[in-house]
């Protein structure tokens, strides 16, 4: 989140008045600075002694609810970054700022994914999917908003702030999800990684396909479009949680079973060894 806080406005600035290529080779500078001090400050780690085989890994894959949860990361992303790519050509082509303002319209951008990211850290372990839900139906009407009103400066700007605050700071809940309806071994978090990459090209790639048929507000309107099968994505366990609650409230008096079965498609729990921190 301090990413885009910060690397999104400075290389905006270094774009503007060095060339757009400069605005690459400075961030593959910081790239590889990034990468030598991972390499001397975080320690090495050895395998984990219940690390298992990837055999035993790829039994988590058959659970099909891991791959409704992984099945909804990819719209979230793709919904954020369908709008985040095109911002600048928005703000300057539709709404009508002059490009050396832009920069501070998406520092502020930034911070609003920090404190969303936050919020969502806080949350995401407790109510996975409800904030997922709640997340995904708020960038729809930011989106929406952002495409009808483009043309004004503050609603634009308001709903572009919004799209921060509820967009990719996601994460820490799609991320949640994911290990606790597969585990939070390395193969599942690579595979979501991989479906969290293909929500970034599908919503890039096709907004731009997009704005040379139907104009700079076309990315807008995919996002949107993105955030609505995200939400299809949820209801099934919407649906099951619903049920399940429906199930729990006791008609009369009644005794529990301490023998009763366990949940045939529950999860299995996440390993705590490899469990990340929700805010991560």
């Amino acid at each position: 989140m301090l990413g885009t806080l910060l690397g999104l406005p400075l290389s905006t600035i270094a774009g503007e008045r060095f060339g757009w290529r400069v605005a690459f080779w400075v961030i593959s500078g910081i790239t590889v600075l990034a990468a030598l001090a991972a390499l001397a400050g975080v320690p090495r780690l050895g395998r984990a002694e219940s690390g298992g085989s990837v055999r035993e890994e790829i039994v988590a894959f058959q659970n099909p609810r891991l791959w409704l949860a992984l099945s909804t990361s990819a719209p979230i992303v793709g919904a954020t970054f369908s709008a985040f790519s095109y911002f600048h050509p928005i703000l300057t082509e539709v709404t009508g700022f002059r490009a050396d303002t832009v920069p501070l319209l998406l520092i502020g951008y930034g911070a609003a994914t920090v404190i969303g990211n936050t919020v969502v850290g806080r949350l995401a372990d407790r109510h996975t999917v409800a904030v997922q839900l709640v997340g995904l139906a708020l960038n729809f009407l930011f989106l929406v908003g952002f495409a009808v009103f483009a043309h004004l400066a503050v609603p634009a700007v308001m709903l572009m702030t919004g799209i921060g605050l509820v967009g990719v700071t996601m994460n820490p809940a799609m991320a949640t999800r994911v290990q606790l309806t597969g585990n939070a071994r390395p193969l599942v978090n690579t595979v979501h990684s991989s479906f969290i990459a293909l929500g970034v090209i599908v919503g890039s790639s096709v907004g731009g396909l997009a704005i040379n048929s139907f104009g700079f507000r076309a990315p807008l309107w995919f996002g949107a479009a993105l955030a609505v099968i995200g939400i299809g994505t949820l209801g099934p366990d919407l649906i099951r949680r619903l049920g399940a609650a429906s199930a729990a409230v006791p008609s009369g008096p009644s005794v529990v079973d301490p023998e009763s079965e366990p949940d045939p498609v529950a999860a299995p729990a996440a390993d705590p060894k490899y469990m990340c921190t929700a805010r991560s």
